[in-house]
């Protein structure tokens, strides 16, 4: 497509026309992005994962060498099942002042203006690059940022900083809570219900450790500190699913519990897990092994999501602040890629169009007013980097 362009409007109907549902490939939508970039004279760069159905991307607008600025977005989605939509998902609708569809708020509209905007950030002449890193299976876990910035380290690129534009209604957020997920599965005996003194229950276990895991959610929330700027102001322990058990008369020997914990920056992830582990040698193991030597508990780690904490000299939070006008940058309790770019010293904020409440619900939508906003974003972005 040499030399396509498309209005910010028409490239987020296209990136939306995508299903790119974390489950299946973004592969199509990554093809055309590479396509449109070559038609413009960019060079793109792909990151695979490990079975090729899916990639990052990244590219570089402008200038060659040190420096830049990173855009960064995710080009996943969560699923549409069993969702009640009044139009199709993959089908931009206008209605009014809104435009709905599937990624909509969460995040392909910040990804779209920053492509439609590429031959503006062209014709300006930029005194430093744009690098746009577009990535995979952020939705479960974060899964290809990693990747990707291990490519931009290797390559010897040092960005100066990076704007993750997660649905924040272009406000500047400056620190977000870590996300980690975790799997136990309890192993246990089988036996013929009214024999229960010769079975271990594992859904009866499971559900002490659902109830130690709402113990220190309550700790959790006794601690609580609104000067944080958190909502809620403090860290969270959730138990998202639990499955056990094959009948009613039947002792059941398996139960599965999903469960992750939301920690305030600066918080350790051992401070929940080590509390875990120690409760499953005492309270459960202990009492399962006096019945069978075959009964077990296993914790692994599903996904875990680096915590943005805030930096009082961070020259991302300056420069967003700046382009949007607002004198201090907030918080917010969902998780994004701005932790991974940060560890690595890369100084990051979050700040895009669209609201988080919109996200992941049948009929996702984003005001024109925020599409609008953060088209005014990045022209005031060239504006203090184009010649």
């Amino acid at each position: 497509m040499p030399g396509q362009t498309f209005t910010p409007y028409e490239m987020i109907e296209r990136l939306v026309s995508f299903d790119t549902t974390s489950r299946d490939s973004n592969l199509a939508l990554i093809d055309f992005v590479a396509d449109y970039l070559a038609g413009h004279g960019i060079e793109s760069h792909r990151v695979m994962d490990d079975t090729g159905r899916k990639a990052n991307l990244f590219a570089t607008v402008g200038p060659a060498g040190p420096g830049g600025i990173v855009l960064s977005g995710h080009t996943d989605v969560v699923p549409v099942d069993d969702q009640d939509w009044t139009s199709d998902p993959f089908t931009l609708a206008r209605r009014g002042d809104r435009l709905f569809g599937r990624g909509t708020a969460d995040m392909k509209s910040f990804s779209a203006i920053v492509l439609a905007l590429v031959p503006e950030f062209l014709a300006r002449g930029l005194t430093e690059p744009i690098h746009i890193a577009l990535t995979y299976d952020e939705e479960v876990g974060c899964l290809g940022v990693p990747r990707l910035i291990e490519a931009i380290v290797a390559a010897g690129l040092s960005p100066r900083l990076a704007i993750v534009g997660e649905p924040t209604e272009m406000k500047v957020v400056n620190r977000h809570k870590g996300v980690f997920r975790f799997v136990t599965t309890v192993t246990g005996v089988e036996s013929h219900s009214a024999y229960v003194d010769r079975g271990v229950n594992a859904v009866m276990y499971g559900a002490e450790l659902v109830h130690f895991l709402k113990e220190i959610a309550g700790e959790f929330e006794a601690a609580a500190d609104p000067n944080l700027g958190f909502d809620p102001p403090y860290s969270t322990v959730h138990v998202g699913r639990i499955a056990g058990g094959t009948a009613p008369n039947i002792v059941p020997r398996h139960c599965r519990i999903d469960w992750e914990t939301r920690l305030l920056p600066g918080t350790a992830v051992e401070s929940v897990s080590d509390r875990v582990e120690h409760f499953v040698a005492e309270s459960m193991l202990r009492p399962m092994h006096a019945v069978s030597a075959d009964t077990g508990v296993e914790t692994i780690r599903t996904g875990a999501v680096e915590g943005l904490a805030a930096d009082a000299q961070s020259e991302a939070e300056a420069f967003a602040l700046s382009l949007t006008g607002d004198n201090a940058a907030g918080a917010v309790s969902f998780g994004t890629e701005g932790g991974f770019y940060q560890k690595v010293g890369i100084p990051t904020v979050i700040c895009g169009p669209g609201s988080i409440l919109q996200a992941h619900k049948p009929d996702e939508y984003i005001e024109v007013a925020q599409v609008e906003a953060c088209i005014g974003f990045m022209r005031r972005l060239m504006d203090r980097i184009g010649r």
